[in-house]
């Protein structure tokens, strides 16, 4: 990817009604675009880093037996109706339309209905179960409020995954074995040291429900930590029973300001008794299937991983998620510069390795800028003066200093962090 021909482009002002961190960095750093409030645009830096949670997330959900889908955004308002979820008054954050004929017709703001009347066509034995089926999906909600950036949008992509067991000690150990994927994901990700499950309140989708929560200050809920069980319990559920029910005290709990990053749920039987989903049992009885429901924020975690990793300067992608590797500059205009950055761009992509390579003829400290702007991990310098030592100044995005290789070396700095 080079620069003078990618469509990346860093800007020095963002609109006046941006008050995010993390999405004034994206939009200075020419990852978004805002389009209105709670409404972004994903361009070309953004897409990266959107594919490389996305890529984790699906690693960790084919490993439980998860078999990707993509189901329609358009919602038919009597499946709704059948479950109660409808009515504006039970949810509040529809977006509804009709068609050209006058049939009513809802925007997806989750899909446990449409897929569990879809799973109806498809099962029908205890031995067609269990079915584990995910989606990568834009999702819209009419939020009342929406000024934390791309960490509550009113359209944004969320991986939701559905679960179709027959018996509930079945769901509940694919529902554990859940819990430890999102644990992995998020420790993929760079934020799992700062990330919980917590108990919390189950909303519109069910009672009682399990978040993931990862500290940070710009979130908009409040947990109280068990550091040493490494669990929480959301402020909206904070009770005597809850707390006897997990085996903390109050005293043992440290409040903090939190990002809700992923959210779990149990249906049980309710779903399928109300949409009519059975399958025939080992004895001939019809049962009605077991729902789980599993999500999590994609584009919402790339907001909550630049709250958390940023400074004066711009982002710091942990290696996992940047949208590149290395960042390379040539510096200055003379041809034994420029034959060697293009001759060292094309060798690291031949290797593997990703590179943004910032062929303009700019200034070098414009060109430092936009990389430490954009986050990248390493930046890597081509100039007369390395070229007279035969070497490569390569420097780490959160580290001061910067060092001199030779080929072998940098290949192997680059190599080991892969």
């Amino acid at each position: 990817m080079r620069i003078s021909t990618a469509f990346i482009k860093t800007l020095k002002n963002v609109p006046s009604d941006e008050v995010a961190t993390n999405a004034q960095l994206l939009i200075k750093a020419g990852f978004i675009h805002k389009e209105m409030a709670g409404v972004y645009s994903y361009l070309t830096l953004g897409i990266r880093v959107l594919e490389k949670i996305k890529k984790i997330v699906r690693e960790e959900m084919n490993a439980l037996g998860g078999n990707e889908i993509i189901m329609t955004s358009l919602q038919r308002k009597e499946l709704w109706e059948k479950t109660d979820r409808w009515d504006d008054q039970k949810v509040d954050v529809w977006f509804k339309s009709e068609l050209k004929n006058g049939t009513p017709v809802g925007f997806g703001w989750s899909h446990e209905e449409p897929i569990t009347d879809m799973m109806r066509h498809y099962v029908n034995s205890y031995r067609d179960l269990p079915i584990y089926v995910y989606q990568f999906q834009t999702k819209l909600r009419n939020e009342l409020r929406a000024k934390s950036g791309i960490m509550r949008g009113r359209e944004f992509v969320m991986k939701d995954m559905y679960s179709y067991t027959t018996i509930e000690k079945l769901h509940q150990k694919f529902y554990d074995q859940t819990i430890d994927a999102y644990h992995k994901v998020f420790q993929r990700v760079g934020i799992g040291e700062q990330t919980y499950l917590t108990f919390a309140s189950g909303g519109a989708f069910t009672q009682f429900s399990h978040e993931f929560q990862t500290i940070c200050e710009a979130g908009e809920d409040t947990v109280f930590i068990h550091k040493k069980k490494k669990l929480a319990i959301n402020q909206e559920v904070l009770t005597d029973e809850v707390m006897k029910q997990l085996g903390v005290s109050r005293d043992e709990l440290q409040e903090a300001k939190t990002a809700e990053v992923g959210n779990i749920f149990s249906f049980g039987e309710t779903k399928a008794k109300q949409l009519g989903l059975q399958y025939i049992d080992e004895q001939g009885n019809h049962q009605p299937v077991i729902l789980g429901s599993y999500g999590i924020g994609i584009t919402r975690l790339m907001g909550v991983i630049a709250e958390m990793y940023h400074d004066d300067k711009g982002l710091i992608w942990p290696d996992a998620v940047a949208p590149a590797k290395v960042y390379l500059v040539s510096l200055g205009s003379d041809k034994p510069v420029l034959d060697e950055a293009n001759k060292l761009y094309e060798e690291l992509n031949n290797l593997g390795i990703e590179v943004i390579y910032d062929d303009r003829d700019g200034r070098p400290g414009e060109k430092f800028a936009d990389c430490d702007l954009m986050g990248i991990p390493y930046r890597l310098v081509v100039s007369t003066k390395t070229l007279k030592d035969t070497k490569y100044e390569i420097k780490r995005r959160n580290e001061l200093d910067s060092m001199l290789v030779n080929k072998d070396e940098l290949i192997k700095v680059l190599d080991t962090t892969k």
